[in-house]
């Protein structure tokens, strides 16, 4: 009997049914998982604000695969590996959501704008293997995590706002190769734990606040390559075990505390290239065993306090390109195989104590581009192959003992830039040919020996815009087109024996600002045609033969800042309308034959008596008023005492010249035994980089707070049609830089403003202690941080020229709003005049009251308030600030511009913060009447003040005074604007003492205040918008 037990099928019946089973499942999933990293990204970009649309194609909508979206990368699962975003300006926040993409292993966010803390979720997927943040705002502390990120290779957090000590955990991530947190606020010291990163090859903590000694365990990381700590504050020594960094090529130490030797133990390190020590406090003599790094392309060890002398063996270093060794207290002579180097290109030694020639062999065999030996006591012949290689870009000499003639082969150097071979006792002529040299911008050979006539060929040049041939022998008369050189900003022939006189063919003279003549033989009259000069701001003829009238074009040139013509004997009257030019601050007419009433006008209602005198005939203003008897009685006698004046002058020249031989040859000798025994190079504040607006070698920039461009990018922007103003302590540039999103106002100042690197005395030499104190200055005014104060951003300097970075306001400046292009379109309605006046209050209140030392403006005035993106208010251009060092202390130079000047100055020539009170009080008054500070209407010698006081006094019409643009005819607006002209009149009182304090003024405003909003706002936000940036990586937003 058969069995009813059915029979179980083979296993290939069940296969397929199970199989099948199987894949659906994982499909289920993978479709799933699809769903689940499509939502996640979906809900990111609903974080995230894009303003630029780059996020466009993510949209669910659309029904394609999210991994075909714009900036994600899958693997071949379909699963999101990879999110890049960088450069796409967003912001917002990066939500939690990102930790459902499970599969991420790279997240870019570089260069967009986000802010706040960095979200723990970023640091929170244990898959990742690069993280790059670098370039936002992101702020507070790094969070913990990502040291249990097993896989991380890269991390870049640089270009931040993190503040707070670095992340120890990070030491966990064992496979960490690249570690970035340059450019922040990270404080603290270095961890011990770091050490422990043995695969490590790139470490970056520079521009940061770090402190403390270097752990001897950051040099356990055997596999460093780059070692960027610089710009912090480390102190103590440098590690020997520093040598124990087998594989290191890259070492950037500058700007910090170290002190201590260098350590011999580096010369051990064979791949090393680059080795930056600058600005340190590091002493003792430099290691002979620099000179085993056969690698070694850069050394820069400027600006500490070495000692000794330069080690023969750095002759054998016949890769190196840059050797920089300046500000140091260096000795001895520098060895002859610095002249045998084959790549050397940039050879810095200035302000040592070197002795002895330069190495005959210097620049024959070499591809020399600068050579900088300055202030030391260097001696014998200038070499004759500097050139030869056809690179050379600057030749910087000056203050040194050097001897013999310019080397002919200067003349065909035509690539050269700069020559500044001044304070020498080179001899013989100013040699021909260098006017054709189609790059050379500056000439500087005064004070040396040098004889014979200026070559006519310096007048062909089209590049030169620094002449200076002063304190020389040169005789004969200047070129007839000299001064016509377009790109000619100064020339300077002072003390010399030209003849001749001033010549007429002038022409345009279009970029000359300053021209010193003085203390030759030069006659005749001034060609009116100097007036020409439209951006001439200094003068100076005095003590020459000039004769004939003043001409009156001289006194209505709009940019003139300082005349000088003091010894020479011009006759007839001071032109009427002399000081009137609201950049006049500095005139000496002494000593000539002028006469009739002195004009009380401008400058001369309150100039130095001194600066008018030997001219008996002048009366009235600040002299004697004219007919009186005291001038009859002196009259004669002082027609005698000029007579007498000129029948000595022969003998006052004769008696002059050999005292000034006797006492040059004695400060000569001095000098040099000063430098060869006594001076070291540790009063240098900042390096003297030189400028070449092409070459590869930039100037320093020195900044105050992190910056995204470099001084590179800052030159290539300082061309003429970038001149946004100009004044008389400098020209502003706006500089824009798209590709840092950054735009910044770039304020080049004149030689007389200051430089922080180098100070002119009136003899020539280097004034070190007045450099210093300007660059102190600058750097105490670069810490400044209130709303309403532009901020510093930092100065380029080459140790000649100054340039201090500020942001650039858009909506330029309350002069420009209330009397210029913006009017009738800026500051429509009181409210927004209130707001500027409150803005400008709160920062005089900081810097009076919250700065230590006090901080003086000097020259409060519309033009030097400036108006951001929203019309607040800024005060700007510290160009004549001084810093207040004692309490109640007075500073006795000139201060401030006319019709803006407190009373008290014109009779003690001093400022205090009543000063700059005073000042606000113009501001105030304009802002209220919407008129200059001086307008013909007030009358003669009478300024805004004046006339409103004088109004008030007569009491008519007092309603009138009110700006009836802004409401001043309204009655509940015109009550509020009367609030605010007690407080200008208040500010205005004629006695110091009588006027309240910023504080108090701020308090008074306060009360003062309109209870409306500004319909400003939205008229301002169109001025701009044309010119905003779409985003600007600085901590700040306010480059605007």
């Amino acid at each position: 009997m058969t069995s009813a037990t059915p029979r179980l099928g083979s296993t290939s019946d069940l296969f397929f049914p199970l199989s099948f089973s199987l894949a659906l499942l994982c499909c289920i999933a993978v479709s799933n998982a699809t769903g689940d990293e499509a939502a996640a990204l979906l809900a990111i970009k609903a974080s995230l604000v894009d303003p630029l649309g780059k996020l466009g194609s993510w949209n669910s909508a659309s029904g394609s695969s999210h991994c075909t979206w714009d900036c994600v990368r899958c693997n071949a699962r379909g699963v999101v590996t990879g999110l890049n975003l960088a450069g796409m300006n967003l912001s917002g926040t990066i939500p939690d959501d990102i930790l459902g993409l499970t599969g991420l292993t790279s997240i870019v966010l570089q260069s967009n704008a986000f802010e706040h803390e960095l979200p723990q979720a970023l640091v929170s997927i244990p898959t990742l293997q690069e993280l790059d943040v670098s370039d936002n705002n992101f702020a507070g502390h790094f969070p913990v995590g990502l040291g249990a990120c097993a896989s991380l290779t890269y991390l870049n957090a640089s270009g931040n706002n993190f503040a707070g000590p670095l992340p120890a955990d990070i030491a966990n991530a064992s496979a960490l190769e690249t570690l970035d947190f340059r450019g922040g606020y990270f404080s603290g010291t270095i961890p011990k734990s770091y050490g422990k990163l043995r695969k490590l090859k790139f470490l970056g903590l520079s521009g940061n606040n770090l402190g403390g000694a270097l752990p001897a365990e950051l040099f356990d990381m055997s596999a460093l390559e780059q070692l960027l700590i610089g710009y912090n504050e480390f102190s103590g020594a440098i590690p020997a075990a520093i040598g124990k960094l087998a594989n290191l090529q890259y070492l950037d130490l500058a700007i910090g505390k170290l002190e201590g030797p260098i350590p011999p133990e580096l010369g051990r390190l064979p791949y090393l290239n680059t080795v930056y020590l600058y600005k340190n406090n590091i002493g003792g003599p430099i290691p002979k065993e620099l000179g085993n790094l056969t690698s070694l392309v850069m050394l820069d060890v400027s600006d500490n306090a070495l000692t000794g002398t330069i080690p023969a063996e750095l002759g054998h270093l016949t890769n190196l390109q840059l050797l920089n060794l300046m500000c140091n207290r260096l000795k001895g002579g520098i060895p002859a195989g610095i002249g045998e180097l084959p790549k050397l290109e940039v050879l810095e030694l200035w302000n040592n104590s070197l002795t002895g020639p330069l190495p005959p062999s210097l620049g024959s065999a070499q591809p020399l581009q600068w050579l900088d030996v300055s202030t030391n006591a260097l001696s014998g012949p200038v070499p004759a192959g500097l050139c030869d290689s056809g690179n050379l870009t600057k030749l910087i000499l000056f203050n040194n003992v050097f001897t013999g003639p310019i080397p002919a082969g200067l003349t065909t150097c035509s690539s050269l830039v700069r020559v500044r071979a001044h304070n020498n006792r080179l001899n013989g002529t100013v040699p021909a040919g260098l006017g054709r040299l189609p790059r050379l911008q500056r000439l500087e050979l005064a004070g040396n020996e040098l004889s014979g006539e200026i070559p006519d060929d310096l007048a062909l040049s089209t590049s030169l815009s620094f002449i200076d041939l002063s304190h020389n022998q040169l005789r004969s008369a200047l070129p007839s087109n000299i001064l016509s050189i377009p790109t000619l900003q100064t020339f300077a022939a002072a003390d010399n024996e030209l003849t001749g006189g001033v010549p007429d063919e002038i022409g345009d003279c279009p970029s000359l600002s300053a021209l010193d003549l003085s203390s030759n033989r030069l006659s005749g009259a001034i060609p009116a045609s100097l007036a020409s000069c439209q951006r001439l701001v200094s003068l100076s003829l005095r003590s020459n033969q000039f004769t004939g009238q003043i001409p009156g074009a001289i006194a209505k040139m709009s940019t003139l800042s300082v005349l000088d013509l003091s010894n020479n004997f011009f006759s007839g009257e001071i032109p009427s309308n002399f000081g009137t030019s609201p950049a006049l601050e500095m005139l000496n007419l002494a000593y000539n034959n002028l006469t009739g009433p002195v004009p009380t006008t401008g400058l001369l209602r309150t100039i130095n008596p001194d600066d008018l005198a030997g001219n008996p005939g002048l009366c009235g203003g600040v002299l004697p008023p004219c007919g009186s008897s005291s001038l009859r009685a002196s009259s004669s006698e002082t027609s005698g005492l000029r007579r007498s004046h000129m029948k000595h002058i022969a003998a006052g020249w004769a008696i002059g010249i050999s005292a000034l031989i006797v006492a040059c040859g004695v400060v000569f000798i001095g000098k040099q035994l000063y430098q060869r025994w006594y001076v070291n190079g540790g009063c240098c504040d900042d390096a003297a980089l030189e400028e070449d607006g092409s070459g590869s070698w930039p100037w320093r920039l020195t900044a105050f707070q992190r910056l995204s461009f470099t001084s590179a990018e800052v030159l290539a922007c300082i061309k003429e049609d970038n001149i946004v103003g100009m004044g008389g302590t400098g020209v502003v540039y706006r500089a824009d830089m798209p590709r840092h999103h950054a735009v910044v106002a770039v304020k080049k100042l004149w030689r007389a403003a200051g430089c922080p690197e180098e100070a002119a005395t009136a003899d020539g030499r280097q004034d070190v202690e007045a450099g210093g104190e300007f660059a102190a200055e600058v750097k105490l005014l670069g810490r400044l941080r209130h709303r309403n104060v532009v901020r510093m951003l930092g100065y380029v300097s080459n140790n000649l020229d100054t340039m201090v970075l500020y942001e650039y306001m858009v909506n330029g400046s309350l002069w420009e709003a209330l009397h210029g292009r913006g009017k009738g379109k800026m500051l429509v309605d009181w409210v927004s005049r209130y707001n500027v006046a409150a803005g400008v209050a709160a920062g005089l209140a900081y810097l009076h009251h919250d700065c230590r030392p006090p901080v003086i403006h000097r020259d409060v005035k519309s033009s030097n308030v400036l108006l951001d993106t929203n019309m607040d208010a800024k005060i700007a251009d510290f160009g004549l600030a001084r810093v207040m060092v004692r309490a109640h202390e007075t500073v006795s130079v000139v201060a401030g511009s006319y019709g803006y000047i407190a009373p008290e100055y014109g009779y003690t020539l001093k400022v205090d913060q009543k000063s700059d009170i005073y000042s606000f009080g113009v501001v105030l008054m304009e802002l209220l009447t919407g008129r200059r500070p001086i307008e013909p209407e007030y009358g003669d010698s009478t300024d805004i003040v004046g006339w409103i006081r004088e109004r008030l006094r007569s009491n008519s019409g007092v309603e009138d005074l009110l700006d009836a643009g802004v409401g001043g005819r309204v009655d509940h607006v015109r009550e509020e604007m009367l609030l605010v002209l007690r407080i200008a009149v208040l500010c205005t009182a004629k006695s110091p003492k009588d006027r309240p304090t910023m504080r108090d003024v701020v308090t008074m405003l306060g009360e003062a205040k309109p209870r409306r909003k500004s319909s400003s706002a939205t008229v301002a936000a169109t001025v701009v918008d044309k010119d905003k940036p779409v985003f600007t990586t600085s901590p700040d937003s306010g480059y605007l």
